[in-house]
């Protein structure tokens, strides 16, 4: 039987290939969800995700998801969309209401890991200037949007939701103009999905992952790239 890392004050993690094959990833508990342990773990490819009353679960999945920024698929309809749209699509204006939203959105239908303590936690990173949101408007209403983390020149996305058709696509469309900017090459997806297989992700083994990982951390994130304003006028 394998015994499973329980962390301890410090901020170190086991090794991501001692994560467990069942369930695919786990590769520790406990600890906490401070601005240090969040930006230590995402710089080694480790993330939380957990349910209301469980402990806190560490995961480092192989394989692994990710969107190269090259690989990014704009549909003919989302092109089109994005030519007519009257949407606003803005960075960092209201990071609290995304998160929330994209925990609203969960809990209808299925249940959602983004607990009020993630909420929390996500939200002093926010502040901290190491996490980040994408939202979409019509007028002042928020449709759509996006947020993740950036432990480096990178996106580690956790997080999307839509209240209106393609909103939130659209948001990871400006998502990916934005990244482009800084030289940035892929978005951490985490888990592949069919919704993220439609828009460019792929699967990478672990080690190839932590390896492109590697090199993102050592880059600095670029701050000005993440200053509050709206992009459809920018861009």
């Amino acid at each position: 039987m394998i015994e499973l890392f329980q962390l301890d004050k410090s901020l170190d993690f086991p090794s991501p290939v001692n994560a467990l094959n069942d369930p695919p990833g786990l590769l520790a508990f406990g600890g906490d969800l401070s601005i240090a342990r969040l930006l230590h773990a995402y710089q080694h490819g480790i993330f939380p995700w957990f349910s209301t009353n469980e402990p806190i679960l560490w995961w480092s999945p192989d394989p692994r998801g990710i969107l190269p920024l090259d690989n990014f698929i704009v549909s003919k309809s989302l092109a089109k969309f994005i030519r007519k749209t009257s949407y606003k699509v803005t960075v960092n204006l209201n990071f609290e209401k995304v998160i929330r939203a994209c925990a609203e959105v969960r809990r209808q239908v299925s249940g959602t890991w983004i607990t009020q303590d993630m909420i929390n936690a996500y939200i002093d990173l926010h502040h901290y200037g190491s996490a980040h949101s994408i939202e979409v408007w019509d007028n002042d209403t928020l449709v759509g949007g996006l947020y993740g983390v950036t432990p480096g020149n990178l996106f580690c996305g956790e997080s999307m939701f839509h209240y209106a058709t393609n909103a939130s696509k659209l948001a990871m469309f400006y998502l990916v103009t934005l990244l482009r900017e800084s030289g940035c090459k892929f978005i951490d997806c985490q888990l592949q999905n069919d919704h993220l297989a439609s828009l460019g992700c792929i699967e990478i083994p672990r080690n190839d992952f932590l390896s492109q990982l590697k090199l993102a951390v050592q880059q600095p994130t670029p701050t000005s790239l993440w200053q509050s304003r709206e992009l459809t006028k920018s861009q």
